[in-house]
């Protein structure tokens, strides 16, 4: 018998028009079926009127990045190298890296360009009694996807740290994720620091991790707030299989077992 579970959506919606910034937004183009009939028939020299209905099928043409949406990045995006070796591409990703059980860290309380430090990690987990395990797969809930639709979206949120990413590496974690623009904060908070500090490890620390350790991140994530408890639960985050690309769409999911 099959078991009753709860599914849920963490994904959003691939759309004209978003906030994702200019090079991550789709251009989603729809064809009506009389539309397609006309161009079907004038391929192979029917008309219409032949068709059943004397139409035809509705259709779409997308272009998009294949880091606009949620999506995986696979750790060819970080850099020339990883470990020393050639990064892998999301379709050499192995796909037993992709799903397994889930932790929701909530970070709701902390304010957009803000770093999460080691011991607010610690803290997290402490608060719902958890200690990382090997395989695990990590999302960083900021709810900045609520503002999805919002102008300044892609500046909305916090993010972990260097030092508070290789920490979760270390507990054997492969896999995390992000309920926003970018795992790492938006790029006007790290030219301030750069500009004050001229200190380099301000840049991109999550993304520039990614040359030291194997691992991958999700980004765009939506409704960790609609988990209905931080464990106990399993995320799919299986990309599409685009050849030597940086990184993957995904529908990302949530299976939560009923009680």
């Amino acid at each position: 018998m099959k078991k009753k579970v709860q599914v849920i959506d963490l994904s959003v919606p691939l759309q004209n028009r978003s906030m994702e910034g200019v090079v991550f937004s789709p251009q989603i183009v729809r064809y009506t079926s009389d539309e397609t009939a006309r161009t079907w028939c004038n391929q192979v020299g029917l008309s219409p009127k032949d068709l059943p209905g004397e139409t035809h099928l509705n259709s779409d043409a997308v272009s998009l990045r294949t880091h606009s949406g949620t999506h995986l990045d696979a750790p060819l995006h970080f850099g020339p190298t990883c470990e020393g070796r050639p990064p892998k591409s999301i379709d050499q990703v192995p796909l037993e890296w992709c799903y397994g059980d889930g932790v929701v860290l909530d970070f709701t309380h902390k304010k957009a360009g803000e770093i999460i430090g080691v011991e607010e990690v610690k803290a997290a987990l402490k608060k719902i009694n958890h200690r990382l395990e090997k395989g695990e797969i990590v999302l960083i809930r900021t709810d900045a996807t609520k503002h999805y639709s919002e102008f300044d979206f892609t500046a909305m949120h916090p993010s972990l740290g260097r030092e508070s990413l290789l920490w979760i590496l270390d507990q054997g974690i492969r896999v995390v994720g992000i309920d926003a623009h970018s795992f790492d904060v938006d790029g006007k908070y790290m030219a301030e620091r750069f500009k004050k500090d001229r200190d380099p490890n301000v840049l991109w620390p999550c993304h520039y991790v990614g040359r030291e350790r194997e691992y991958l991140h999700a980004e765009k994530l939506a409704n960790l707030d609609q988990i209905p408890r931080p464990t106990d639960f399993q995320v799919f985050l299986f990309p599409v299989k685009v050849e030597r690309a940086t990184g993957g769409w995904c529908r990302a999911v949530a299976i939560v077992p009923e009680d």
